[in-house]
Formats: C-alpha cells, structure tokens, sequence
C-alpha cells in the first residue's frame, strides 16, 4: 500500500492501515525519541503516545505537506513534553566509569548509532537544544516558544552543547578532530 493509501485507511480508523503505517515509520520515529529520551524504553513510550496522538488527530493533516514530517513533529513535542513532566535529576547525564576510555580507530565511521551515543552523554538540556536547532532545524525563536525559555539560553546552550560534543569526541579520539579544532 502507498503512504496515500494507508493514510485514507488511518482517516477511517481502520487498524490494519495504521498498524502497517506504524511498522513503516516506526523505526525512523524510535530514533527521533531516542535523540531527547535517553532511556529506550521511555523513547518507546513516548513513541507509542505520540502514535495514538497521530491517529486520533490525523484529519489535522490535511495531506499538506509530507505525513512523515508532520508525525516527526509530534514525536519532537511529545518528547518535550515527557521531558517537562520529569524531575531535573532523572534521565540526565551520569558519567559511568570507562565512558572517556572508549576509543574509536581511523577505520570506524561515526554513525547515526554512535552520534546517539554521544548525544546521549550530553545533559538534559544541552542534548534538548542540540537535537531542536541542529537536528530538526528549529530556529532559536521557535525553540525559546517551545521550551519556555529565553532566546539567548538557549543560543547558550547550543554553544556548550557544541562544546561538550567536541569534547567527547575528543576524549573518543575521533579521526579528524584535534583539540585545537572549534566547532
């Protein structure tokens, strides 16, 4: 069936469109919650709430644009809001013992698995900013609406997400980036 097809079947609630609409994105939309959601399993839950979201708000739609994005863009803000609804010191950054001593050789390429890993490392807020601007393309106006915040927090918090990044591809002696380096 056609993304066409599956979504006229999703606008008459009929399940077998949204289960095979839901096997083909699923994927990609687990690896947009994982960018803010740290922990798997809260990213799948978060996942399956922005799913049902989708398919019992799919006539807002309207076939404007591509279904994929619109759905991403559910997956962003409900990530953002399971991220409000938790303390400060849950899913943040905890440095385990060995994290500086995993090294990647010249023959690795840094994958969309390992830039993960690295955005995993980052706090909270920092990863938060980072994936908005850098990743989903979000202007630091639209990002300052969404989360509540000043503009220039979070243009400052780009800045030490950038700087922590750098750092850990440093300390994972990633080929190519030297500590001279600026990113």
């Amino acid at each position: 069936m056609t993304e066409k097809e599956l979504i006229r079947g999703c606008l008459k609630q009929d399940r077998k469109a949204q289960e095979l609409l839901y096997e083909r994105l699923a994927p990609r939309m687990l690896a947009v919650c994982r960018r803010y959601v740290k922990s798997t399993q809260n990213a799948e839950d978060v996942m399956v709430e922005g799913f049902f979201k989708a398919f019992t708000k799919i006539e807002q739609f309207g076939d404007k644009g591509s279904f994929e994005g619109w759905i991403r863009r559910i997956m962003v803000n409900e990530s953002l809001m399971f991220l409000r609804k938790r303390k400060p010191t849950e899913e943040a950054y905890e440095p385990r013992e060995g994290d500086a001593k995993q090294t990647l050789t010249v023959e690795d390429d840094l994958q969309a698995a390992d830039i993960l890993k690295l955005l995993e490392r980052l706090p909270n807020g920092y990863r938060t900013i980072f994936n908005l601007y850098v990743i989903e393309g979000f202007k630091h106006r639209e990002i300052a609406e969404k989360l509540n915040i000043s503009i220039n927090t979070s243009k400052s918090q780009l800045i030490l997400a950038k700087k922590k990044m750098r750092e850990l591809l440093i300390a994972n002696n990633y080929p190519g980036i030297r500590a001279t380096d600026s990113m």
